[in-house]
């Protein structure tokens, strides 16, 4: 069970009232950008390069 179109445009209505019109594109860019990072994240798992945690340990030694 998802949003259907009336709900969808009720909720873009609610942020178009609370935000304005100048200010939506802007927040919905920097959610797109939120988005592809995390997405980003989920498929690439972070590896760390041994050399980089040596040197780390070194350096607070």
């Amino acid at each position: 069970m998802g949003l259907g179109h009336w709900e969808l445009l009720l909720v873009i209505f609610v942020v178009l009232l609370l935000f304005g019109g100048k200010k939506f594109p802007e927040l919905a860019k920097g959610l797109g950008k939120g988005l592809r990072e995390f997405k980003k994240s989920v498929k690439e798992p972070e590896s760390e390069d041994p050399a980089q945690v040596e040197s780390t340990e070194k350096k607070s030694e």
